[in-house]
């Protein structure tokens, strides 16, 4: 009995040491996880509360009188002559009526710095779309500076750069109601610019389309095509699986390899152009190869062979057993890993700089042939600009970004449960 105890208490002893260690592994495990949601939580909530701020635009109210003089003096309505007016002048003039008591020069140009320059140009959109409101007095919402901007939205933090009696001209505008916030639809259909209250997202999300449109053209047939040539018809051989190991290594490249291949290939031997939407996309192609072939070939190998075997059993080719029964229960898969392939070029930045897409971009893309930027190439260039405003600016693209990468992941754990078969 002593020894059968004695064996009992060891057995015990040896399992509550198991049941510990057990435990242990389990916390750091769930202690891990929870570490990790908390970083990503950080980082979520660093982002949003720098640039939802950059979603809103102050704008001052002035009563622009649009004096037919000065804009159209012989009433021809001529296009050539509105686009040669001088409305900037005439925003001046508004805002010296609206403060009369400043007469001093030096007073004037601060008071003249409150409104943006992009102000102008927007007014003289707004004559030319309506040559109608000449000779009236309408009273507009002017975009405001991006210091006047900064410190409306944060007058706790900035203003550094406005002075005391430029505060006081934006207090007694608020407090009448001529200083506001407005959704910043700027933002979204404005291209680059120097000036941070004019400068938007919509050229670098053009740009981005059109280098993804070619990425996804070029790289979803050729790695769908060489991921079944691989699986299906290739003999098992040195070649094949020399090509297999260099696949699986592309995949691990720097992704400034590929921009350095592309410089040299596409640009310097082939001549096409630099910051086009075309080389971007023939370079991120060589970069998301490797990805969309090494998962095609998982989701064909994850097709049962009693499926070919039945196909065949019946008659069918091995291409029709292939088109009609192999990759349309493999095409879930190939799918997902097109779009994780697609979400990782989305996000990439290195092999475009290297191609030249970290140009000053003002004008929005029409085409693959036209020189374009793309949203973290744009992101990287603002994080690079002083002004206060670049940098709400930066935090709501990188938002922008991040709901793109979101919506193609949900994409792809969609396709995958909604078409895949469990065997």
């Amino acid at each position: 009995m002593t020894k059968r105890s004695d064996i009992r208490a060891a057995v015990e002893r040896g399992l509550s040491r198991r049941r510990r260690r057990d435990r242990l592994v389990r916390r750091l495990g769930l202690g891990a996880i929870l570490l990790g949601l908390g970083f990503l939580a950080f980082m979520f909530f660093s982002i949003i509360g720098m640039g939802y701020s950059a979603f809103w635009q102050t704008r001052i109210q002035l009563p622009v009188e649009l004096d037919p003089a000065a804009i159209d003096p012989e009433r021809t309505h001529d296009p050539a002559v509105l686009r040669n007016a001088d409305y900037a002048g005439l925003i001046k003039q508004a805002l010296r009526k609206r403060f009369p008591q400043i007469k001093k020069r030096k007073e004037k140009r601060k008071l003249y710095q409150l409104v943006s320059s992009g102000a102008a140009y927007a007014l003289q959109a707004m004559v030319l779309q309506n040559p109608a409101l000449i000779g009236s007095t309408p009273g507009l919402w002017l975009t405001a500076n991006d210091d006047v901007d900064v410190w409306f939205k944060h007058p706790e933090t900035s203003g550094k750069r406005l002075n005391d009696q430029q505060k006081a001209w934006l207090e007694e505008l608020h407090a009448k109601g001529e200083l506001k916030k407005f959704f910043n639809l700027d933002f979204f259909r404005n291209g680059d610019s120097r000036e941070p209250e004019q400068a938007g997202i919509l050229g670098a999300l053009m740009g981005s389309f059109y280098t993804i449109l070619v990425t996804l053209g070029l790289s979803l047939p050729l790695g769908i095509a060489a991921a079944v040539y691989l699986e299906e018809f290739a003999p098992k051989n040195r070649w094949t699986d020399f090509i297999e190991v260099n696949i699986n290594n592309l995949a691990a490249v720097p992704s400034i390899v590929f921009g350095l291949l592309g410089l040299a290939v596409f640009i310097n031997f082939f001549g096409l152009p630099r910051s086009a939407p075309l080389v971007g996309g023939l370079v991120l192609t060589l970069m998301t190869l490797p990805t969309i072939i090494i998962a095609s070939r998982a989701a064909l190998k994850s097709v049962p062979p009693s499926i070919r075997e039945a196909a065949l059993g019946v008659g069918a080719s091995r291409m029709q057993t292939l088109f009609h029964h192999v990759l349309p229960l493999a095409m879930p898969g190939m799918l997902t890993g097109t779009i994780i392939g697609m979400a990782q070029a989305l996000g990439e930045t290195a092999p475009l700089l290297m191609i030249g897409m970290v140009a000053f971009i003002v004008d929005v893309p029409r085409g693959i042939l036209d020189p374009a930027t793309v949203l973290p190439v744009q992101i990287h260039l603002w994080a690079d600009s002083p002004e206060r405003a670049f940098l709400e600016k930066t935090a709501a693209a990188i938002m922008v970004l991040l709901a793109f990468l979101v919506l193609m992941n949900l994409a792809a754990i969609w396709l995958r449960r909604k078409f895949e078969k469990r065997w």
